[in-house]
């Protein structure tokens, strides 16, 4: 599938809406992900490898908020062939819809599901893992909660949860050393400060992020027995959840 060039905020706009999954942001997707999160390719490739040592024969693996079903590809391939099935959800027409070709369009070892529909409203059952890839932080924040321990109980003893998201820092200095941070990554890719600047209005009302105590103590609650934070780089992290 070939990936265009995320412009989608070049131009000024008379008025900046809601960030939303649309057609237009489905057919720059890859583009937009690789200039804007630090590391995104070594947590997909992470994620495959987690599987392959992680996900138990004959069980499911979810990955909820798919978008084009990168995490999804990943965990197919790394996984021995028809270890699992792996379900594959969004919320967003357009990225199911191109997310459904991206698999018909290949003969994966392990089948991927894709279906449309709500992260709260999908039962997690015989799972051996589950993939939240920046998903979690556009969840309304007081469902987060009920998704966790819906995605906790779904889980075989020993399944692994992992979920990566932007997150903020506690303090105020610490929170803008590391947007700065993030905020020249995206320049040093080309992004200019018309597109960040409006990028960010866009997201302020629909990307609400949690620190890393918030995400950790809401984990633990649900049950989890351990919280390990594999990745970070500036306000982005992965961490794998285990029960």
């Amino acid at each position: 599938m070939v990936s265009n060039k995320d412009n989608l905020f070049a131009t000024p706009l008379n008025q900046v809406s809601d960030f939303q999954f649309d057609d237009a942001v489905a057919e720059v997707f890859p583009d937009m992900i690789s200039r804007s999160i630090p590391g995104y390719q070594t947590i997909i490739e992470t994620i495959g490898q987690l599987a392959a040592s992680k996900v138990v024969s004959g069980t499911n693996v979810y990955d909820i908020g798919c978008s084009l079903g990168a995490a999804s590809f990943s965990v197919s391939r790394h996984c021995s062939a028809g270890q699992c099935q792996i379900i594959a959800i969004d919320s967003s027409p357009a990225m199911v819809e191109r997310c459904r070709r991206k698999v018909e369009a290949f003969q994966l070892p392990n089948p991927i599901t894709v279906k449309q529909g709500f992260a709260q409203s999908e039962t997690i059952t015989n799972a051996s893992m589950v993939v939240m890839n920046f998903t979690l932080q556009f969840i309304p924040p007081p469902e987060r909660p009920a998704l966790v321990q819906q995605i906790y109980d779904g889980l075989q003893p020993g399944g692994i949860f992992v979920i990566s998201e932007k997150i903020r820092h506690p303090t105020e200095q610490g929170n803008d050393l590391i947007n700065d941070l993030h905020l020249q990554f995206k320049r040093d890719n080309g992004y200019s400060e018309l597109e960040i600047s409006q990028k960010r209005a866009a997201l302020e009302n629909v990307m609400l992020i949690d620190t890393f105590d918030v995400h950790k103590t809401r984990l633990e609650q649900a049950g989890f027995a351990d919280v390990v934070m594999w990745y970070r780089c500036y306000n982005f992290m992965s961490l794998v959840a285990i029960k």
